[in-house]
């Protein structure tokens, strides 16, 4: 079983975290598996790293966010249920805002979680401070 990291600051931060957490659970079982893995709340979601990098994260209604290679983010963009990740107006080339109806089985959702696993796995691990 992994070993996770899990903040909780109490109800403040409860009413500020707006992430799903039926789909935190399901992302939690995919990743039962892994070794290296942490959870961390940020950007109104809750990401989950191994070896310090960010794979996915749960976000607000069911949406899933997932890392992928830049390079093949465009062939898996369909501009409705999977869209490119925007952050103060541009758009992440290597991440995914992927849709809830794309996540909805957990055999859909174990293979949008293992893109995420793939290519973070392919990057050295982060050191700790």
């Amino acid at each position: 079983m992994a070993q996770r990291e899990r903040r909780d600051d109490g109800p403040a931060y409860a009413a500020v975290v707006a992430y799903d957490e039926v789909l935190a659970n399901r992302i939690r079982t995919a990743l039962s598996d892994e070794s290296g893995l942490t959870e961390r709340a940020m950007f109104g979601g809750l990401g989950f790293m191994l070896d310090g990098h960010m794979a996915v994260a749960a976000g607000s209604g069911g949406s899933l966010m997932v890392r992928v290679d830049p390079d093949d983010a465009a062939d898996l963009v369909d501009g409705e249920a999977v869209t490119y990740m925007e952050m103060g107006g541009r758009s992440l080339h290597g991440w995914l805002l992927v849709g809830s109806a794309c996540a909805a089985d957990d055999d859909t959702l174990g293979r949008w979680v293992q893109r995420g696993v793939a290519f973070v796995r392919a990057l050295p691990p982060k050191q700790q401070a």
